[in-house]
């Protein structure tokens, strides 16, 4: 599912919400969960998951083309852990 399908969906599920307004909703979500990890918050939608930084060390890699060592630097990676809810779900669905 792209992001244009979610927001065809949300704006199916809820006939008085316009496309437009559909659209400005999903990317209103999208816009509060980037914000808040740029922050360094962690995001938790009961059910649904969390999101929240990890953070991984510098680190010695090789180029795969030359074999030659890269230092790569330190970064913060967006991480999603699905909910409960999520997890069964998809459970289901899989063994049926």
């Amino acid at each position: 599912m792209t992001r244009s399908d979610l927001v065809e969906e949300l704006a199916a599920l809820l006939p008085f919400l316009m496309q437009r307004d559909a659209e400005q909703a999903v990317k209103a979500l999208q816009d509060a969960i980037v914000d808040a990890l740029v922050q360094g918050q962690r995001i938790e939608i009961r059910g649904f998951g969390s999101f929240a930084l990890h953070h991984r060390e510098p680190r010695i890699g090789r180029n795969p083309k030359t074999g030659k060592s890269v230092e790569v630097a330190a970064k913060a990676v967006p991480h999603f852990k699905p909910g409960k809810a999520l997890r069964d779900a998809v459970n289901e669905s899989a063994n049926k």
